[in-house]
């Protein structure tokens, strides 16, 4: 790697360890939160469910945005909305809002973080081609997703212990100072490399124009297409299970004040990203093509949750969790390069947020109906009816890999040296 890659490398890193840290304090007490503020469990994966809705409606718009006005910029506003949004929440939970008010709060962080997704990952993508590096994707990304488990893992602990010591309402506002700390921070490190935005006296027009030829080379490009369409039920299952391990695992282990057992749950799921991102790239050189991985992962994780759902062991679930998320992790790298390779940089932005709003319109649908099954059965036959519904992507992964897109086989030493053009 040269050094103008290896400085756009330290800065996308950079800025994943901040806010992925910033994220995490509340990942592993965010449902026992909204618990404690008074939510059935209907309601709190609705709430969650409108935290995706406002995923959904603000994807595109943002991912524009991105394309129209700068990846740099579009990350300074979601660092800014994530901010004051979670400090509303922290609010809510204070003064025992109506679920309506958080239902309106949740839309706002979904909003947030719209105006992350796709906009560092193209920045990264076009950056690094300018810079001349020649390597495989795979490597960069599975750091990133190295990285953001080592911060997961840190912010997670940190957040369930810190809960347990005060309350629950003290990481959201750890959450609050360390966004604020980003923003300055991406505001001196982070710059449009390889990648001119196309502002326009006509924003709409511009907008219209963006929104065409991103629609052009992802929903009308077949193996892009049917990517997209596995992610509603693979993404939307893995928001559940995050959440749900929280309670179900203070259920298992028998004492639902122990908040430091719900961080450990985000701290091995934050582990196993380490391991799958370190071992993404490796995979790849041993399997020829992409969709090889990413049908496996979809397949295995299907299994993986079935089981969890019949296990009544305390250590044995968190076995099987870790499991669960290492196989899910290392399809995350490679999936991310499959994309990445198959769109062009000007809608890449735009393209990707429309992959995103897609796994989010899977999680508006998927939470609430899990959660009520969880009201109903029980959080093991939510999570078992969970693996049912993440085997549907499979046929869509394998419809994809049925195109023949030369990205199939980009990036990999397996088979021949010309695997790139050969899909077979």
């Amino acid at each position: 790697m040269n050094p103008a890659a290896r400085k756009i490398q330290r800065v996308y890193l950079t800025l994943t360890l901040g806010n992925t840290l910033a994220a995490s304090f509340i990942w592993g007490i965010n449902t026992l939160f909204l618990l404690d503020a008074g939510l059935t469990n209907l309601e709190a994966f609705a709430a969650n469910a409108f935290f995706t809705a406002g995923m959904v409606l603000f994807e595109v718009p943002t991912g524009v945005v991105a394309d129209g006005w700068g990846r740099r910029a579009s990350f300074l506003l979601g660092t800014a909305t994530l901010a004051v949004s979670t400090y509303l929440y922290y609010l809510l939970w204070q003064f025992a809002a109506p679920f309506w008010l958080w239902a309106v709060v949740s839309v706002l962080l979904g909003l947030g973080f719209t105006f992350f997704s796709g906009a560092v990952e193209a920045w990264l993508v076009d950056a690094l081609r300018s810079s001349g590096y020649e390597g495989e994707l795979e490597t960069v990304l599975g750091r990133g997703l190295m990285v953001s488990g080592v911060a997961m893992l840190g912010g997670s602990v940190a957040g369930g212990v810190i809960a347990q010591a005060t309350n629950l309402g003290v990481p959201f506002l750890l959450r609050v100072g360390v966004l604020a700390v980003m923003f300055a921070v991406a505001f001196r490190l982070m710059h449009d490399v390889g990648f001119v935005p196309e502002r326009s006296a006509h924003p709409l027009r511009a907008t219209r124009a963006v929104l065409s030829a991103s629609i052009e080379n992802g929903l009308k490009n077949p193996p892009v297409r049917y990517v997209m369409l596995a992610a509603p039920f693979s993404a939307g299952v893995g928001i559940y299970v995050f959440y749900a391990l929280q309670p179900y695992l203070l259920e298992l282990f028998g004492d639902p004040r122990a908040y430091a057992v719900a961080g450990l749950a985000a701290a091995i799921v934050a582990g196993a990203q380490v391991l799958g991102g370190w071992l993404a790239p490796r995979i790849r050189r041993l399997v020829r093509r992409r969709t090889t991985v990413l049908i496996l992962s979809s397949v295995v994780s299907a299994v993986l949750l079935v089981a969890l759902g019949f296990t009544q062991v305390f250590w044995l679930a968190l076995a099987l969790l870790a499991l669960w998320a290492v196989v899910s992790s290392a399809g995350t790298p490679v999936r991310q390069a499959y994309l990445n390779d198959m769109i062009p940089s000007k809608q890449r932005a735009t393209v990707l947020s429309f992959d995103s709003l897609m796994g989010s319109s899977g999680g508006v649908v998927v939470q609430p109906l899990l959660g009520r099954a969880a009201d109903v059965y029980g959080y093991p036959a939510s999570l078992a009816i969970g693996g049912v519904i993440e085997l549907i992507a499979a046929p869509f992964l394998l419809a994809s890999r049925r195109q023949h897109p030369k990205a199939d086989g980009a990036g990999s030493s397996a088979g021949t040296p010309n695997a790139e053009t050969q899909p077979s």
